[in-house]
């Protein structure tokens, strides 16, 4: 490698690092680089000299040095940024002429004349034949992007890529040809590819999005069915709710009783005063129990139905109780009928709707009274507790004895003897 280009390497990693703009995602130092080795491989393969050979790899170094004033006309502003460089380090007038030609000729616009031409063209678009070739794209329509020069959705991108490989570009050194172009057509062989995946997704999704539309435009009946669903989902939850409100008081209740029968019943008989205190409150903790019992106690219908039901529509065969008793045979026919006719259907569900309601009403109305009895008697019992403990306490004081007075006297008497003294 000789002085020059050594020299030139650096000039270029400097202006590119200290002057060209971070949104440059592809146009960088990085894109030069591949350039370079592009090139490289081309000399490596090919009969140049050694003075043409040093005029590719400055070119390829300095040819993308414009993007740093301007991205339109860039080639320009690399000539002179090359000319400048060049006449610096003392190069010879053929050698800068060579530079200029060849970056002259990195424009995609025109067909390269030249040998030198040629190569530093297919070096500069090696990447459509290399295996990051996708990885450079996304690059350059990044940069494309965040320019505000132009912005691609991946579609638009990809119809993009296949219109260049197949119109736009093309390599002419006997190299390229040989090395480079079965690459690039796996490259636009995978594009098409891609994009056919896509457009089958595409006219997937539009089908079914069409049918989707066209299903619920005729088909009215979903909002019903959606509201039949949502009812009968709310009133299960609520149904939970309830039951679950009873075991708590279930379980609350049957903790209060076995607390009762084990530390209060048995000292009633030297405490008369605390039996009705604890005869409300074992009895309120009862009467809770015994309605949280019947708010969830299961009631199950007959189970059996008869033909003339079904054929009259006065089953409702969504509830259990209503066929439990009936054969298989039976409730398959049943069944079969309903689904028959639209209206029965939903006059079932109707139906069903309407019983849990009912069912819910019940349940809730008991387990309100069962809330309300539950709190009564609590307030009730701790007031009964605290008036007998209350009236108790005054009545042990009126019959305490004489002696056992005089002596409390007393024993008051010296313990205060005792505390003057001190």
């Amino acid at each position: 490698m000789s002085k020059l280009i050594e020299n030139t390497e650096k000039f270029v990693f400097d202006l590119f690092k200290n002057e060209l703009d971070q949104s440059f995602l592809y146009h960088n130092y990085t894109h030069t680089e591949r350039v370079l080795r592009s090139v490289r491989e081309i000399i490596e393969n090919t009969n140049i000299d050694e003075k043409d050979a040093e005029i590719l790899e400055l070119a390829a170094l300095l040819h993308d040095t414009g993007y740093i004033k301007t991205r339109e006309g860039h080639e320009e502003e690399s000539v002179k940024i090359a000319t400048a460089f060049l006449k610096e380090q003392a190069a010879d007038e053929k050698t800068i002429e060579g530079v200029i030609e060849c970056i002259i000729a990195t424009k995609f616009k025109d067909s390269p004349k030249t040998t030198l031409g040629k190569i530093i063209r297919d070096a500069d678009a090696s990447h459509f034949g290399k295996k990051y070739f996708n990885e450079a794209s996304e690059f350059l329509r990044k940069e494309l992007e965040i320019q505000g020069i132009a912005t691609y959705s991946p579609t638009e991108w990809l119809n993009e890529n296949i219109k260049v490989l197949t119109k736009k570009h093309e390599f002419y050194t006997d190299y390229a040809l040989k090395n480079w172009q079965p690459r690039k057509e796996k490259n636009l062989a995978k594009l098409m590819k891609s994009k056919k995946k896509r457009k089958k997704k595409l006219n997937t999704e539009e089908l079914k999005a069409k049918y989707k539309a066209q299903y619920k435009n005729e088909s009215p009946e979903r909002g019903i069915q959606t509201f039949y669903r949502v009812a009968l989902r709310n009133h299960i939850k609520l149904s939970d709710i309830a039951d679950t409100k009873a075991n708590i008081l279930l379980s609350v209740n049957a903790i209060i009783i076995s607390l009762v029968l084990a530390n209060l019943i048995s000292k009633l008989d030297n405490n008369a005063y605390l039996v009705y205190p604890t005869a409300i409150f074992t009895i309120s903790c009862v009467v809770s129990m015994i309605l949280s019992i019947i708010a969830t106690r299961p009631n199950i219908t007959s189970g059996e139905f008869t033909k003339e039901d079904v054929v009259n529509k006065k089953v409702n065969l969504t509830f259990f109780g209503n066929f439990h008793k009936m054969s298989l045979e039976e409730y398959d026919w049943a069944v079969n009928e309903l689904l028959k006719d639209k209206d029965y259907v939903y006059s079932s569900l109707t139906k069903d709707l309407y019983f849990l309601g009912k069912v819910l009403e019940r349940k809730y109305r008991i387990l309100r009274i069962t809330y309300t009895i539950f709190m009564i008697g609590m307030i009730v019992s701790v007031l009964a507790f605290g008036y007998a403990l209350k009236t108790n306490g005054a009545k042990l004081e009126d019959v305490l004895p004489e002696e056992t007075q005089s002596v409390s006297q007393v024993s008051n008497s010296n313990q205060n003897d005792f505390f003057l003294n001190e």
